[in-house]
């Protein structure tokens, strides 16, 4: 994908499209809000003990992983006005290899010097794509990075050490679904058409801005809060209800079974939506009953499809990549599981 500035205006339909967009997000932004600030209000007004554990755990829930979010989503904002605006034209270019391949294979690893969870990666990645790194390339970097970032690899070693390969799993296995998705998607016949008509309109504008660099990165650090404060706020309330609705006991219940405890670890890293950079010691609490199998499937599908990342990536990415993206991660994630248990 690449966007160069030709001195035109940009299309009138990308520019009409970004306002519908646009008004969407702040409804959708003032939804999310809205169903935080009631939990909030029903807390703060209901009598000790009366409210139902139900919604305060909905409240407690919600809140905390939009508050553990943000700080990784300013500091991804921050790295994505860097790509775009103070990296010189050319320097990442030249540093990554000119076969597809192998560029896909260096980006996988970018991650590793960018210790950002998965929530900041989402502005990161925009910014490649602004600079001009193809959709599968930065799919690939995306899909990787929060697995192979330095802090995920210290947290996981100092939940589980080297026991029954759980480390080496994950990262092997988080390094080698990214390449897969990268791969696949570099076959279709249009990687742009993977893209919102919403990014598209972005990457448009921000071909043709001119100014000097604060005003750029002003501009960019308010087009990148915008577009995913309110995904970040929609999926922390998704998140903290639906971990109220599904049932846990049930999926605890299972879990000692090799087939279907990774069934259910998957489901849980969905649901439960931890930060990358903690979720390992989560997962630690689970792992007396759990096979090693299922514990690796958590810790990689967590990191890339749960409901909150899902609606961060929903600001970039249509539905249908979206869809394609979990159901490679689910099925990679079975097989990877199911090999650690025969192995161990």
């Amino acid at each position: 994908m690449s966007w160069t500035s030709s001195g035109s205006a940009p299309p009138v339909r990308l520019v009409s499209t970004e306002l519908t967009r646009t008004r969407r997000s702040g409804v959708a932004l003032l939804g999310g809000i809205a169903i935080v600030a009631v939990l909030l209000l029903l807390a703060l007004l209901t009598p000790s003990g009366e409210l139902p554990t139900r919604a305060q755990d909905g409240l407690t829930l919600a809140l905390s992983v939009l508050i553990e979010s943000m700080p990784f989503i300013a500091l991804g904002v921050i790295l994505s006005i860097a790509v775009q605006v103070w990296i010189p034209p050319g320097v990442l270019e030249r540093w990554t290899p000119k076969r597809a391949w192998a560029r896909r294979a260096v980006l996988s690893l970018l991650g590793m010097l960018v210790p950002v969870c998965e929530c900041g990666n989402v502005p990161f990645a925009r910014g490649l794509m602004i600079r001009g790194f193809s959709v599968p390339e930065t799919m690939t970097f995306l899909i990787a990075a929060p697995i192979v970032n330095p802090i995920v690899i210290i947290t996981t070693h100092q939940a589980f050490g080297f026991d029954d390969g759980i480390l080496i799993a994950r990262l092997l296995g988080g390094y080698a679904v990214a390449n897969l998705i990268g791969w696949l998607y570099s076959r279709h016949p249009d990687p742009d058409g993977l893209l919102t008509e919403r990014f598209q309109a972005t990457c448009a504008v921000a071909a043709e801005e001119t100014g000097g660099k604060a005003q750029r990165s002003l501009t960019q650090l308010v087009v990148e809060f915008r577009a995913v404060m309110p995904a970040l706020v929609i999926g922390s309330a998704l998140a903290g209800l639906v971990q109220v609705i599904v049932p846990r006991d049930t999926l605890l219940a299972i879990g000692s079974n090799p087939a279907l405890s990774i069934l259910v670890m998957i489901a849980l890293a969905m649901i439960v939506s931890i930060c990358s950079n903690v979720d390992s010691f989560f997962a630690l609490s689970f792992a007396s009953t759990f096979t090693p199998g299922s514990i690796v499937a958590f810790l990689v599908v967590g990191p890339l499809v749960d409901v909150k990342m899902l609606a961060l990536l929903r600001t970039t990415f249509t539905g249908r990549a979206l869809a394609g993206i979990v159901v490679i991660v689910i099925l990679f994630a079975i097989a990877l599981g199911a090999g650690v248990n025969l192995l161990v």
